[in-house]
């Protein structure tokens, strides 16, 4: 498995040099995650901040666990558990138990992380992994639609599910930007979540052809419905304006363990990642499922990393 740190590939020799870069890094990318933070926590409360606390907390102390019990070096002061929590809690609804909670946060360290190696070494995106988990074995509980009854925003990829697009054309843009419809309590924040991507993508922390392969798979499918069908299925703005799509596209599909290398791999990755976004939002079970699509691309992955730059004057390899 190629040893690539999430969000930033690292090559340096030495092991604390390449310890101190990795901190850095993540903690560049939590820090410009906290006006999503602050978002969330205006728009569902105080149990929002509740969700955010655990997740990353009990991503840490499992990660240190782990450590112990198969004997190797305690690495949380990387931060990444904890960039790995707060992204899963980004994922979940406000209103999720504790206990879902605390599962979540093991099963994305302990299935996501630690049995492949750690940091880098998994071919899945670590936060996806422990959403799948509790959306599989606990739907009800995922369902915001369901769990958040009490907040006075609109659930804009439910009713598209089940009403079409003319139920939900007249969503002000600016309430989907600022995080006020029901979803995941960080990944609906699209505004904070768009601009922080962008920084890291302008750092270099993130490859940018992911990004840009994921919106144009998104807004290509999307059109593939919505011209022949518009009273029904929704245009591409819509698209990339609810649910989690600017969280898949910046922080869950640029994992570098889990993506491919070389650019064309890249850019067809987060194509397919996008395109497969839209197939689920329309032909799914799920209203959005984009931890799913993102799945569904770190699969393919290691075939796409076979699309490589052919040195000049040497014959190929046979596959």
């Amino acid at each position: 498995m190629r040893p690539f740190t999430p969000l930033l590939t690292v090559s340096c020799a030495p092991h604390v040099h390449c310890g101190r870069t990795t901190r850095s890094m993540m903690l560049e990318t939590l820090v410009v995650l906290i006006p999503t933070v602050i978002l969330a926590v205006i728009n569902y409360g105080l149990p929002a901040l509740r969700v955010m606390a655990l997740a990353g907390a009990s991503a840490v102390a499992v990660e240190a666990l782990c450590a112990r019990i198969m004997e190797r070096e305690n690495e949380t002061d990387d931060l990444h558990g904890l960039l790995t929590g707060l992204l899963l809690a980004f994922l979940l609804p406000a209103s999720a138990p504790w206990w879902l909670v605390v599962a979540g946060s093991a099963a994305c360290i302990i299935l996501g992380k630690a049995i492949f190696g750690g940091i880098g070494g998994s071919p899945l995106c670590a936060p996806c992994v422990g959403w799948a988990v509790l959306s599989i074995s606990w739907p009800e509980l995922m369902d915001t639609e369901l769990t958040l009854l009490s907040a006075n925003f609109a659930a804009p990829l439910h009713q598209l599910k089940h009403f079409g697009f003319m139920a939900v054309e007249d969503m002000p843009l600016l309430d989907a930007l600022l995080g006020r419809q029901i979803g995941g309590l960080g990944a609906v924040q699209v505004l904070p979540l768009l601009l922080a991507g962008l920084w890291l993508m302008i750092r270099g922390h993130i490859k940018p052809l992911i990004p840009v392969g994921f919106f144009l798979g998104v807004i290509l499918a999307s059109l593939c419905f919505h011209l022949p069908g518009p009273d029904e299925y929704a245009p591409p703005l819509f698209h990339l304006v609810t649910g989690g799509t600017v969280l898949a596209a910046f922080f869950l599909a640029t994992d570098n363990g889990s993506s491919p290398v070389f650019p064309i791999g890249v850019l067809l990755y987060g194509l397919l990642a996008g395109v497969m976004l839209i197939l689920i939002r329309v032909w799914g079970v799920y209203p959005d499922g984009a931890p799913f699509a993102v799945l569904l691309a770190n699969l393919a992955a290691p075939l796409l990393d076979r699309i490589r730059p052919h040195p000049f004057g040497t014959r190929k390899e046979a596959a």
